[in-house]
């Protein structure tokens, strides 16, 4: 039974070094390639291939965005998502329905594996990238159950939003308070923290796990 894939990345030499490896493999068949986003999410419409060997840093639109549409048009395709490791994307990738995570620095011969256990119907993730994932998650939740010893749910919702980059402006009109309640919640958070300020929070909250 032929394998039908689909290819995306945006680096030119990086993909089609994907198609040399994968069309070596008799029963694999590379039936379109894309270099950003939109394209691998029209091959995957009208073709649907049995396999999208997504990368998730592209130009445009994203691989954690496709996935976020295939997932949303409910398409048949299973996704294989290569990543140079970053946990807080590898985590997004799984929730959006990521079938296997190959990350880019492994031996080829991983990627094939993957490829063929995913269209078992198996999950594929190399062992070192859900350990860290995992490592990340209880990093985090022991994060969270430590600041809320000191810090009110509200002000752990704050300092989690100023961390993700929303500024206090954006962080009240989200929580439907005003800017001057938020920067006071803020100022509570840097006290109750013992931190001089917005980046020393952001450095703070990114080394327990937040980003």
């Amino acid at each position: 039974m032929t394998i039908r894939l689909a290819l995306a990345d945006d680096h030119p030499i990086f993909l089609d070094g994907l198609v040399q490896l994968l069309s070596a493999e008799g029963d694999f068949a590379v039936v379109a390639r894309a270099t950003n986003g939109e394209e691998a999410l029209q091959a995957v419409r009208q073709l649907r291939p049995e396999i999208l060997v997504l990368d998730l840093i592209m130009p445009g639109t994203d691989g954690l965005e496709v996935l976020r549409q295939m997932k949303c048009e409910q398409l048949p395709t299973r996704a294989v998502v290569l990543t140079a490791l970053d946990n807080r994307q590898v985590l997004e990738a799984l929730r959006l329905g990521a079938c296997g995570i190959v990350l880019k620095d492994m031996a080829p011969r991983l990627l094939v594996q993957c490829v063929r256990a995913v269209h078992a119907g198996r999950q594929w993730i190399e062992k070192s990238v859900a350990t860290r994932a995992v490592e990340r998650l209880l990093k985090r939740d022991a994060a969270i159950g430590a600041m809320a010893e000191v810090l009110t749910p509200r002000e752990v919702e704050i300092a989690r939003m100023i961390t993700s980059g929303l500024s206090s402006k954006v962080v009240a009109k989200e929580l439907a308070i005003s800017e001057g309640t938020a920067k006071l919640h803020l100022h509570h958070v840097y006290e109750k923290l013992n931190l001089d300020g917005r980046v020393a929070l952001i450095r703070y909250m990114q080394s327990q796990g937040f980003d």
